[in-house]
């Protein structure tokens, strides 16, 4: 069965939208068309959180409730969701919400602008978690911008929230919400609006159908990147196949040997699994845009992006991972080290997807990361940089060195990589091996860097990797 009609929750009841278009940015129709002008457009590129809004998901019989930014999220990807914004918080008894409360109390606002973002992503935070640490209210407040408060007051409005129960209006309609999220037809979505064209199939032999009719279609997993086409380029994305509905690419799998990722699990899910196994790597994506932007960012996406400063890129390279490719016929796998051809282009080819990521788990490497950006949060790499090394009586036996933001495409270090592999592991090889830069990569100047900046601060953490593995010690400033 398909249906040309989506369906959320919004205020207790089911809102049908006919043919809506696809091209439509939730934002937008927030404003324009529910007349709810509370959310904010601040930087159309999911950077500055005043357009922050939080949906909530059924997942087995619980709601998980996510922020996202509006301004960057096509309005059909709603479908099956429950819709919450600023002006929802309010109880019933007309009383404020809590984290309404907290702001005010806090003196958490001042121009205004932000807070509405802000105060969405409190309301995630205090729906998600009843202990609310300072790791916990960094992560929620990580994509909300604000220039007058200075963050404090915001900060402790957020740990005045600890411990208190929820106890909500949510909470109270909980079932009722659950009730109606389960009426909404589970069935594939077929869009056409004045020719733009949106399809959301439930299953891989549906999505094969449609690659194979539509093969130069757009192909929206968390759209952070594609949706950017349409709020700062200005284009018109004549068609466009999400995979979100499909449950079957949404998967973490651990075997023995690896971890394996499907095409649609998010980065959020995907960073709170990986920490056990690669700290660095846990570490990395906790910086990668924000909360909103993982909520909905994968790891597919980012490689199907293939952007040369792509954070999880240069890990994955360093990791040896691959690529698990599906056609309308068959899978193929790549290592990704051979998965990207030049900028932004890879050897996916029409009328194939990203079926999943495999990451080889060994225990005997050891795996250091780094990012460095102008800004500590929600920021894009100058520099992301990714080393492993297998060391044995004192001798290199392996080493993966991958770095972004120094090429045109995420790259592997391969001549600073046989210069290491079997040389002793030691201060005077390493000084040797970083002198190897120029020849494996020639950056270049942009707005985020200088070619020599670049070129330095690669070599240095190189030199970072090697002093913490030599001196047991991890060396950072956070």
């Amino acid at each position: 069965m398909v249906s040309n009609t989506i369906q959320f929750i919004f205020e207790n009841k089911i809102y049908k939208i006919k043919n809506p278009d696809p091209n439509k940015t939730i934002l937008d129709y927030v404003r324009d068309d529910l007349k709810k002008t509370g959310t904010k457009e601040g930087c159309a590129e999911g950077g500055c959180g005043a357009c922050t809004i939080v949906l909530g998901e059924l997942n087995k019989n619980k709601i998980i409730y996510k922020a996202i930014n509006a301004c960057i999220s096509f309005l059909p990807t709603l479908n099956g969701k429950h819709l919450i914004l600023v002006e929802d918080l309010i109880e019933e008894d007309n009383k404020l919400h809590p984290v309404q409360e907290a702001m005010v109390k806090f003196h958490g606002s001042q121009c205004g602008f932000c807070t509405p973002g802000f105060a969405m992503s409190l309301f995630s935070m205090y729906k998600n978690y009843s202990k609310i640490s300072n790791e916990v209210v960094e992560e929620a407040l990580s994509g909300n911008l604000c220039r007058c408060t200075g963050y404090r007051p915001i900060i402790d409005a957020a740990k005045s929230l600890n411990n208190k129960k929820d106890q909500d209006k949510f909470k109270k309609n909980q079932n009722k919400t659950i009730n109606l999220l389960k009426k909404i037809n589970n069935v594939d979505v077929e869009i056409n609006n004045r020719g733009k064209i949106y399809f959301a199939p439930k299953t891989i032999v549906n999505l094969k159908k449609i690659l194979k009719k539509y093969p130069n279609a757009k192909i929206l997993s968390g759209g952070t990147d594609l949706s950017l086409e349409v709020t700062k380029l200005r284009k018109q994305l004549k068609t466009i196949i999400s995979l979100n509905s499909i449950e079957k690419l949404n998967f973490i799998k651990k075997s023995k040997s690896t971890i394996e990722i499907g095409a649609i699990t998010s980065l959020f899910d995907f960073q709170n699994f990986i920490k056990k196994y690669f700290l660095d790597f846990y570490n990395i994506l906790k910086r990668y845009g924000s909360l909103q932007i993982r909520n909905v960012g994968t790891i597919a996406g980012n490689i199907a992006t293939a952007s040369p400063i792509g954070d999880t890129l240069p890990i994955l390279l360093t990791l040896d991972a691959k690529v698990i490719v599906q056609g309308i016929n068959k899978k193929k796998i790549f290592p990704l080290n051979d998965f990207f051809i030049s900028y932004r282009k890879t050897k996916l080819k029409k009328g194939e997807f990203i079926y999943s990521i495999k990451i080889p788990i060994n225990k005997e490497n050891i795996f250091k990361a780094y990012k460095i950006s102008k800004r500590f949060d929600d920021d894009i790499s100058s520099v992301c940089g990714s080393f492993s090394f297998l060391i044995k009586k004192n001798k290199i036996t392996k080493a993966a060195i991958s770095y972004g933001g120094m090429s045109e495409i995420p790259k592997r270090a391969s001549i600073i990589e046989k210069k290491l592999i079997n040389s002793d592991f030691s201060e005077n090889t390493f000084n040797k091996a970083v002198n190897l830069i120029n020849k494996d990569f020639s950056p270049i100047d942009d707005m985020r860097a200088s070619r020599n900046y670049r070129l330095s601060v690669a070599k240095n953490l190189l030199l970072k990797a090697f002093h913490e593995i030599n001196n047991k010690k991890i060396i950072r400033i956070n």
